[in-house]
């Protein structure tokens, strides 16, 4: 039996962000919903964009999860390091994000057949992504920290955690989306079905890098950011 490959966390990060951005990417041009989690950044970003037509996709994520950190820091009443680290996080995605976007604005992808396929390689790169991310000890984006200091805060098992915050974004974003354009947009029943799959999904992608790669840091930056 052949020893596991060795996937250094560094490698895994920038793989994660990449792979992370271009899912989402795909998912928005399928037009069949985005995920609860982004759902609110994207709804933001359409109705700004109106008005501030350089307010793009990657912009209203890392502005929409630096709020989100802010009401983390009054929640919690600190201010720690990781919080900085997490929007440096959000920061690159962003970035990414936007790139990943103008990329698949250069092809055209018409018809239902399109965005069924569309959806669903956008559906599995974004869980290709985020089980990358987890094998990695930079601080997530700031959904998944989120999620994380207030399992800690108030002694919540972090899963049932997931589940309210999942559920409170995915409200926020049909909130949104009937105040912003009166009917549903970005919130559609591809929303619905990636709020049942996508954690199964990740669990599994997680499980199978974990079997497959041996996951070490090539530099000594862990101490330093943790």
């Amino acid at each position: 039996m052949k020893g596991k490959r060795v996937f250094y966390c560094e490698m895994a990060y920038v793989a994660g962000i990449i792979v992370l951005a271009l899912g989402t990417a795909f998912m928005e041009r399928s037009d069949f919903g985005m995920s609860m989690v982004v759902a609110p950044a994207y709804l933001i970003h359409l109705k700004v964009s109106q008005f501030l037509p350089f307010f793009s996709f990657g912009m209203s994520e890392y502005v929409f999860q630096a709020f989100l950190l802010s009401v983390l820091s009054v929640i919690t009443c600190k201010v720690k390091k990781s919080y900085f680290l997490s929007f440096a996080t959000a920061f690159i995605y962003g970035i990414v994000l936007d790139a990943a976007m103008g990329i698949a604005a250069l092809f055209s992808f018409e018809g239902m057949v399109w965005q069924i396929v569309l959806y669903i390689v956008g559906l599995v790169i974004c869980a290709i992504g985020v089980a990358l991310l987890f094998h990695t000890y930079f601080p997530p984006e700031a959904y998944e920290l989120f999620v994380k200091e207030i399992s800690q805060k108030f002694n919540v098992e972090i899963g049932k955690t997931k589940t309210i915050y999942d559920c409170c974004s995915c409200v926020l974003g049909v909130i949104l989306s009937l105040c912003f354009f009166g009917t549903f947009v970005g919130v559609k029943w591809g929303t619905i079905a990636c709020a049942i799959i996508n954690g199964w999904l990740i669990g599994r992608i997680s499980q199978f890098l974990k079997d497959k790669f041996d996951f070490k840091d090539a530099f000594p930056l862990k101490n330093i950011i943790n």
